[in-house]
């Protein structure tokens, strides 16, 4: 009897990979708040994992069981810019407050999805060990 973890841990998997890359997308619209003609960049988590659960069903082929599984990277985060509510004299597209805000909830965002596989990681355990 096969085991798939890709049935087990559902979307969260996915999920975590594209907050970690948030994450950094996040980081990097905050370091460069005063660089002149910076555009800060985002991207549509949610679009993008909705396209993920549809491109779920076709998993890429493995020609060496020793192979490792690229489910993680067969989608990828496509760079969004904002449109700035106040226009910079300098160029940067940067909202600070917004930046931090965004990147807060993403963290939260993130540790919630983490304690998500946590629970299901020892419902595994639980239903490997019997008790």
């Amino acid at each position: 009897m096969g085991f798939n973890f890709d049935k087990v841990l559902g979307v969260h998997e996915k999920a975590l990979y594209l907050r970690s890359q948030r994450t950094a997308i996040l980081a990097s619209n905050i370091a460069n708040a005063d660089t002149p003609n910076y555009k800060a960049k985002d991207i549509d988590f949610r679009s993008i994992l909705s396209q993920s659960k549809q491109t779920a069903a076709l998993p890429l082929a493995h020609n060496n069981p020793r192979h490792i599984s690229n489910s993680n990277r067969s989608f990828s985060a496509a760079l969004q810019y904002r449109n700035p509510n106040q226009a910079s004299l300098d160029g940067n597209t940067v909202d600070p407050q917004l930046e931090k805000a965004a990147f807060s909830e993403n963290s939260v965002r993130y540790q919630a999805t983490l304690q998500l596989l946590g629970g299901k990681f020892k419902g595994l355990l639980t239903a490997i060990k019997g008790n």
